[in-house]
């Protein structure tokens, strides 16, 4: 699975155009990446967001560590666990109709077979799940996994439920070296903080992973660490909001532009990435890392949300359009030729045409890299789902998508446009996805280059790319020469 950069609770499902380059389609489950041998054979299917995927890669450890093992081909499964995202309603739906699905299967294949749901619609759907629809055998919630082999154990031998959604205001996963989900070998998501406090009006997270809480610095660096000696040329650090990332350590206060400068020493050769950013904790120190330190990408994902400073107070984002404009200057200022992303929302509670205008007033003067583009979705819990009322049209909610999208497009293919004539530095990750005569790989702006395959290089390999053409998704190159991430 690439590395992707989401939004503030990092969904994965993407609307057409807002452009997965290489055809990926990351509204769907993804399996485990690994056969492991073991008593019983366990299948992994994740949804949402990348924090998921670290999640189930943290799963995976946990029940290996318990002699259990891996298999791709739920099937042959004896348990199947699917970690799910409750941020928007179409995910849970999505997952609901898994369920039903994986529960015919179980009635009919004619031998034992336990099923379960992790991760945030666990937490909030556990009575329906368990009691009123009975459609499965255990819920575990994001801060239970080390609970898993237990009530693995407790569900078969009784043949009762099993549930554990406790949240914890601790439990970091820290020392649980993750069995890793992708199967590059050159791509791995760190996860440095698990829960979130900012209490967003539209979102639920808070309410389904808990309190905010960093990680040691310590754990980190040596899970990067242990992730370069075993290959690997890219890290994303993940959190809810990695800029509030802080940790107390020998009576200092490690940032999270500390941890990051920390993680850029560690290998020239491995780039960093992060995702998420709040643009309220976005600083100028951090910043300053992304300028003096080569590997760490000049890539940010930054969600707006919306572009107009009233719907961003009803939102609680804690910041108006002016104060987010500024910030993007500051930090084109201070690192040159910077690319962003973003996160926009069309149709939340209220919105008027005035306002929508604003959203797209706002990215033409931002002129966004990538953006991921919803429609509305009110979740129960929610802020906005207790003090507002859904009142904007699904027919009207779809409408204003569509032209954020379509603005986003043209916006996409100016951006792209720019690039052609220039030598970019790609990470290679292999053949693409539409054609093993090619090649693909990502440039430090976090875009796709395709090229045609060359003896001279491999996967894993930088190399010097020439952009010949684009389309408003990806780029298409010619192959230069390799290099090292410190030439450049």
């Amino acid at each position: 699975m690439q590395p992707l950069l989401d939004l503030d609770i990092l969904p994965d499902p993407r609307v057409p155009g807002s452009g997965d380059p290489e055809g990926q389609d990351v509204d769907a489950p993804k399996a485990v990446g690994a056969e492991v041998d073991g008593t019983r054979r366990v299948y992994i299917e994740t949804y949402g967001c990348q924090m998921n995927v670290a999640d189930s890669e943290v799963v995976a450890s946990v029940l290996t560590g318990e002699g259990y093992g891996l298999t791709l081909d739920a099937a042959s499964a004896d348990v199947i666990l699917l970690n799910t995202c409750a941020i928007r309603e179409n995910a849970e739906q999505k997952v609901r109709r898994r369920l039903a699905e994986l529960r015919h299967d179980k009635r009919h294949r004619g031998r034992p077979m336990q099923l379960g749901v992790l991760g945030c619609m666990a937490e909030r759907l556990r009575t329906k799940l368990l009691e009123e629809e009975k459609l499965v055998d255990l819920v575990v919630g994001p801060d239970a996994y080390r609970d898993l082999p237990r009530l693995l154990d407790a569900n078969e031998g009784t043949g009762q439920a099993a549930v554990n959604v406790q949240l914890s205001r601790e439990e970091t996963y820290a020392e649980i070296a993750p069995v890793r989900y992708d199967t590059n070998g050159l791509s791995a998501f760190v996860s440095i903080m698990r829960g979130c406090d900012n209490m967003c009006a539209f979102c639920v997270v808070p309410f389904t992973r808990g309190r905010e809480r960093s990680r040691p610095s310590d754990s980190i660096l040596d899970e990067v660490k242990a992730l370069v000696d075993a290959g690997y040329k890219e890290v994303t650090v993940l959190g809810q909001n990695v800029n509030s990332y802080r940790s107390g350590e020998n009576g200092a206060t490690v940032s999270f532009a500390e941890l990051l400068y920390r993680v850029s020493l560690l290998s020239p050769e491995l780039r960093i990435r992060y995702s998420t950013s709040h643009p309220k904790d976005c600083s100028d120190e951090l910043l300053h890392v992304h300028r003096e330190r080569t590997n760490v990408c000049n890539f940010i994902h930054l969600p707006v949300q919306h572009g107009s400073t009233e719907v961003l107070e009803r939102m609680r984002r804690t910041y108006t359009r002016d104060e987010y404009l500024a910030l993007i200057e500051r930090a084109r200022a201070i690192v040159p030729g910077v690319s962003f992303s973003t996160d926009l929302i069309a149709g939340f509670c209220g919105e008027t045409e005035a306002e929508h205008a604003e959203t797209l007033s706002l990215m033409d003067l931002v002129r966004y890299d990538h953006a991921f583009m919803f429609a509305y979705s009110e979740r129960p819990q929610t802020y906005a789902a207790r003090k507002f009322v859904d009142d904007v049209p699904e027919e009207v909610k779809k409408r204003r998508l569509t032209e954020i999208i379509d603005r986003q497009r043209a916006h996409g293919l100016e951006s792209n446009r720019r690039d052609v004539g220039t030598t970019q530095v790609v990470l290679v990750e292999g053949p693409s996805k539409r054609s093993d005569a090619q090649l693909m790989g990502r440039t430090d702006t976090n875009k796709v280059v395709v090229f045609d395959r060359d003896d001279r290089v491999q996967k894993g390999d930088y190399a010097r790319v020439r952009v010949v053409d684009c389309s408003s998704a990806t780029l298409h190159g010619a192959f230069v020469e390799t290099t090292t991430l410190a030439a450049g």
